[in-house]
């Protein structure tokens, strides 16, 4: 047995141990928290196990921790809660549990920690830490727990065939704790996960997504959709990023495997970016290219469109996966719609019209477009991924320079609607629509610079040629007063 005191020696753990004593029960630290504090990862979240009343023990604790101690109870699952400085510590009985083929629901009945660790996931996830004054900070690993940790390996503790049944979900979770550890899962487990994989179809959408969600999130997501895509869990819980797989060749001209690009690109964005949202567009940004692939004899492969395809696509994808239908999805929406166009700049002379029509497309998010597209460049060749990088510099600089003096980011036209239909005297309608959009490509042009001065004279101009006449004058402070109509 493993002496852990100085792992559990903190005031909360020592009222835990007080409180336990006084009532005559065991409790015992489990779970992640051992687990990361054995990796020296930093870790606030606590579970302790009791082997009696988790509420009623996590009650006490709660009084005699004080002031800024919140505590919640969750009688119909026989948890409890407290949140102290920053620890958040939840109390559960000890049990053991039965399943249902159809459910992953399980029949629970209380039981002793020898119960509950054979109900855990994985043998490093069993690992406890008695928190009795006769044995207290001794380690409890009946599966060898701390071995794997060693070896960085992954295992269930019981039959994994049982487990991974029992609870479809802990497929993912090994696949998400191997990525983010970097631990390897053990042959037979691995097995087991390939003859179980079908079992995850009983498994809530939102649960798979947010395992799925933490191992984009973790340091080289690559690693867990190989083991997804090698397992065939990917081909069911993410059809369409398998469909990127494989190679075809005709004529002798191959075009490349776009899933393992995809994944390449996903990882050299964690470089840059942890936000998660940026990845989930560099794992769509090509998610179109299976429908729109042709193959011409003088081209080559093709995948025209695929920009815009996927960015259709995009909804679709998020609704079934349950991701939130709201503002992350319409950015990741435009990322995939816009991909193409930074590239496009880089490989030809930038022109100041291109930037300016790309800063107005993209707007506060340019910066973001810039990064996914940095990370896109995944060719093996060191020349042309040096003038790939050396482009891109030149069109952050042009950007710099074109928002400076244009102020496109986010434009707002200098000249209202209100100001159209009072010079002209008209009422909201077609024409009013035609020159607010000869103005906004006039200054996208550099015809006319952004500024209500030129965009006024401009835009009587264009009344003309609609055979509008001016009957009043308008002063630039009416723009401030009213404020710009919307493109």
């Amino acid at each position: 047995m493993k002496d852990m005191r100085s792992f559990v020696s903190g005031r909360i753990f020592t009222i835990i141990a007080e409180v336990c004593d006084e009532l005559g029960v065991q409790a015992y630290v489990i779970g992640g928290f051992v687990r990361d504090i054995l990796l020296k990862r930093p870790s606030k979240d606590v579970d302790v196990v009791v082997v009696g009343s988790g509420i009623e023990v996590a009650e006490l604790v709660a009084n005699r921790l004080g002031r800024n101690t919140e505590v919640k109870f969750y009688g119909q699952f026989g948890t409890a809660m407290i949140r102290h400085q920053e620890f958040i510590i939840e109390f559960v009985g000890a049990r053991k549990e039965s399943y249902k083929l159809i459910s992953r629901k399980p029949e629970v009945e209380s039981g002793t920690l020898s119960d509950d660790q054979k109900r855990r996931d994985f043998t490093i996830n069993a690992l406890a830490i008695s928190l009795n004054k006769n044995d207290f900070g001794l380690l409890s690993d009946p599966f060898g727990g701390l071995e794997d940790l060693k070896k960085k390996v992954i295992q269930t503790p019981m039959d994994p065939d049982i487990t991974y049944s029992d609870d479809p979900l802990r497929m993912m979770r090994a696949v998400r704790f191997a990525t983010q550890l970097g631990f390897a899962i053990d042959k037979t487990s691995y097995n087991a996960i390939s003859r179980n994989r079908n079992r995850i179809r009983i498994v809530s959408v939102e649960r798979i997504t947010d395992e799925l969600n933490k191992i984009i999130l973790s340091s080289k997501p690559s690693v867990g959709f190989r083991l997804l895509y090698d397992t065939g869990l990917l081909k069911i819980i993410f059809p369409q990023m398998v469909a990127l797989q494989g190679v075809e060749t005709i004529n002798g001209k191959s075009h490349k495997d776009n899933f393992y690009h995809t994944l390449e690109v996903l990882d050299n964005l964690v470089h840059t970016s942890d936000d998660l949202w940026l990845r989930w567009s560099a794992i769509l940004h090509d998610i179109a290219k299976p429908p729109t692939k042709k193959f011409d004899p003088l081209q080559g492969w093709t995948f025209h469109g695929h920009e815009f395809r996927g960015a259709k696509m995009v909804p679709s994808i998020f609704k079934a996966m349950k991701l939130p239908m709201n503002d992350h999805m319409k950015f990741v929406q435009k990322m995939v719609l816009l991909h193409l166009r930074p590239i496009v700049l880089a490989q030809e002379v930038v022109t100041d019209s291109a930037v300016r029509r790309l800063l107005f497309d993209a707007g506060d998010d340019v910066d973001a477009l810039m990064t996914l597209c940095e990370a896109d460049i995944t060719s093996k060749n060191e020349y042309k991924v040096k003038k790939y990088r050396d482009n891109f510099e030149l069109v952050r600089t042009k950007l710099k320079e074109i928002e400076a003096k244009d102020r496109i980011r986010n434009w707002q036209p200098p000249v209202s609607g209100e100001v159209i239909m009072k010079v002209f005297n008209i009422q909201p309608g077609k024409e009013v629509g035609l020159i607010k959009t000869a103005i906004r490509e006039a200054i996208l042009d550099g015809i006319i610079e952004n500024n209500f001065t030129e965009a006024y004279h401009f835009m009587k101009e264009e009344g003309k040629k609609l055979g509008l006449s001016a009957i009043a004058e308008a002063e630039e402070n009416t723009v401030k007063t009213n404020g710009p109509l919307p493109l």
